[in-house]
């Protein structure tokens, strides 16, 4: 690992003045841990190599510092006092600091199976842009998780800017839809072996590259601009995108009202909850008290184990 070359901190509270946990928030789900970002779960470090608009990105160590507060060490050569502020902003908005839970723990406070959550969880770790998200989310489709981490490590090896301390897919921003746009579609078969997926990777990049697809937009719209109905049938409209991956890009863009109901959080549903057998209509009525944070409910109900207590 380069050396550090300058530090700062961000204090962890929410938008709505609530606690914040950065264990928590480090292990809110496994996309998170996907590369260019690493995760030390001993040492609960986030490490994720950030862009720098027309300049070389630069990683990032993300760790607990006093309390209330994360660390922030910049790898490398010191960067000057403007691009300090504007990394401090991109792992804030990494990290969700801009979110306002405060209406999902007033709901979780009264649910013994959730009030724990009060104290600070809940936050879904984002990329640093809704591209990078989406194709992520497709290389979770129907395989693996080593095939997921195999066919991202090579579209960030290939195709991310480096840093001077880039390491394999460590050390690189995340490609830009640009670089993959401009690849054949042998590179997504023969490189990526992305499978069938390697067309609608092919097709999203160069969607958004030429303009014709406004991805970006979907994180930053409200429901008011944005109904979650309107949203999803955006999200499902893109290519390689189905019910699952659209509802688990929204749970990633901060919209939690549909449940990720897949082959992993159905039986991790009936474990946790002692049953043998349940609907996906059961299941949902189980949240539905949540409203608009039934799927961050749901999520957390299943993830509670994650992290030791």
């Amino acid at each position: 690992m380069a050396a550090r070359g300058a530090s700062a901190e961000l204090r962890l509270v929410g938008a709505g003045g609530e606690p914040v946990d950065l264990r928590r928030t480090l292990a809110s789900h496994g996309v998170a841990d996907l590369p260019p970002n690493r995760i030390d779960d001993e040492s609960w470090t986030l490490e994720l190599t950030l862009p720098l608009d027309g300049k070389k990105p630069r990683t990032v160590c993300v760790s607990a510092g006093r309390k209330g507060y994360a660390s922030l060490d910049v790898l490398g050569r010191p960067p000057g006092k403007s691009d300090l502020e504007t990394l401090q902003a991109k792992v804030a908005h990494v990290l969700r600091l801009d979110e306002d839970l405060t209406p999902f723990y007033e709901v979780a406070a009264t649910d013994p199976d959730l009030a724990w959550a009060t104290a600070g969880a809940g936050r879904m770790i984002r990329s640093p842009t809704v591209f990078e998200d989406v194709v992520k989310t497709i290389c979770t489709t129907n395989c693996t998780w080593s095939a997921t981490v195999r066919m991202v490590s090579a579209l960030v090896e290939q195709l991310g800017e480096p840093t001077a301390g880039a390491d394999g897919p460590f050390g690189r921003a995340f490609p830009t839809p640009e670089a993959m746009a401009r690849k054949s579609s042998a590179f997504y078969t023969e490189t990526v072996r992305a499978g069938y997926r390697g067309v609608y990777l092919r097709a999203l990049a160069k969607s958004v590259a030429s303009g014709q697809l406004e991805l970006e937009h979907l994180g930053r719209a409200s429901r008011g601009e944005l109904p979650d109905d309107e949203l999803a049938a955006r999200l499902l409209a893109l290519p390689g995108v189905g019910p699952y991956a659209a509802a688990h890009v929204m749970m990633l863009l901060g919209r939690y009202s549909r449940l990720i109901l897949d082959s992993w959080t159905r039986p991790k549903y009936l474990r946790v909850s002692g049953s043998r057998r349940a609907k996906d209509t059961t299941i949902e009525r189980r949240f539905r008290r949540y409203g608009d944070y039934a799927g961050l409910a749901f999520w957390l109900y299943l993830t509670r184990d994650w992290v030791d207590v």
